[in-house]
């Protein structure tokens, strides 16, 4: 019986959200055409995030762990992934398309001869292979997209599909794996990470962003108490990034980070197409802007037309009451 396999992403022990995604939707493909959906684990505790995934229906886990996956390294990242592909044979690899995944996505199809089709919207089966649909130029258009043979390896964007959770009792194999320190070309020697204390954005369920109109520490601090109130990631504008009024790494948009939170609220954000492509796949948008003609009120399902500084004081005290309720 053919095989549709998810490569789960981790990071620090935390499986992350866009995988269960595409694993829900493989899980979906698998029933719907009498396949197995399989889940594949490569870290340096494979053994523990296999135990949790057993919530979210795979028929089988494979994990492959060693200490060398402590961090992300492409050298043997590819070598674990080509190993379990080998053994597996697989129809479909599918990952969710995150930093790591488009390191070794395009590597691993040529050291398969496979075809490879990157941050697809949506993805189902044909009779030789994948057919979908990927955002481009921004996102401005939907690119219809066709790939033949087995095994055919995608990435699928954020925010593609809900997460199902189905229990299962899913048989865990182990993958041999040895890696030899030698082979190593490239060493990483420090990761600096992003405050502890701040809520990741490619995984926030509530986003809340700022635009250019966030122009003081005044209008900062609201930022930051309605994100606190709501347990939001903050995310920025390029504008501001720019200015140097958010970090980079808070950039949302085309040359940032795209998320798909269950809930954006974009304050004094116009809705240029850059700023869009990175959050067009939440799923409620709420927009706050004084232009009642700024396009971000054309993809918003809901929009507040008005000054920042006089409609997010009320805004956050009427959700504190809530909250509080």
């Amino acid at each position: 019986m053919s095989t549709l396999l998810t490569v789960i992403s981790v990071n620090d022990g935390k499986i992350k959200r866009s995988s269960l995604e595409v694993l829900s939707r493989c899980n979906e493909l698998a029933a719907d055409n009498g396949l197995k959906s399989a889940a594949l684990v490569i870290d340096a505790n494979a053994s523990d995030v296999a135990e949790k995934l057993k919530a979210y229906g795979p028929d089988t886990i494979y994990t492959i762990e060693n200490p060398i996956f402590k961090n992300h390294l492409n050298t043997p990242v590819l070598k674990a992934l080509s190993s379990a592909v080998d053994q597996i044979k697989p129809q479909l690899v599918a990952f969710p398309s995150t930093e790591s995944s488009k390191d070794v996505l395009g590597a691993l199809a040529a050291n398969k001869g496979a075809a490879a089709l990157s941050d697809m919207s949506e993805f189902e089966l044909t009779d030789n292979g994948v057919k979908g649909k990927r955002p481009v130029m921004a996102s401005k258009i939907i690119s219809a997209v066709e790939a033949t043979g087995s095994p055919v390896i995608i990435s699928v964007r954020s925010g593609s599909y809900d997460v199902v959770e189905k229990s299962s009792d899913a048989i865990v194999e182990s993958i041999d794996f040895s890696f030899n320190d030698d082979e190593l070309r490239v060493t990483l020697k420090e990761i600096i990470s992003s405050s502890s204390d701040r809520v990741d954005l490619s995984e926030a369920e509530v986003v809340v962003a700022a635009g250019r109109g966030v122009k003081d520490e005044e209008g900062r601090n609201m930022i930051s108490e309605l994100a606190s109130v709501l347990n939001a990631g903050i995310g920025a504008s390029r504008a501001l990034t720019e200015a140097g009024d958010y970090d980079p790494s808070l950039q949302i948009g085309q040359t940032g980070k795209v998320v798909s939170p269950q809930l954006y609220i974009g304050v004094a954000i116009s809705g240029a197409i850059q700023h869009v492509a990175g959050m067009a796949n939440s799923k409620v948008i709420v927009a706050i802007n004084k232009d009642p003609d700024a396009p971000i009120f054309d993809i918003a399902d809901y929009g507040l037309v008005g000054d920042l500084y006089k409609i997010l004081p009320p805004f956050i005290e009427e959700l504190k009451k809530i909250k509080n309720n």
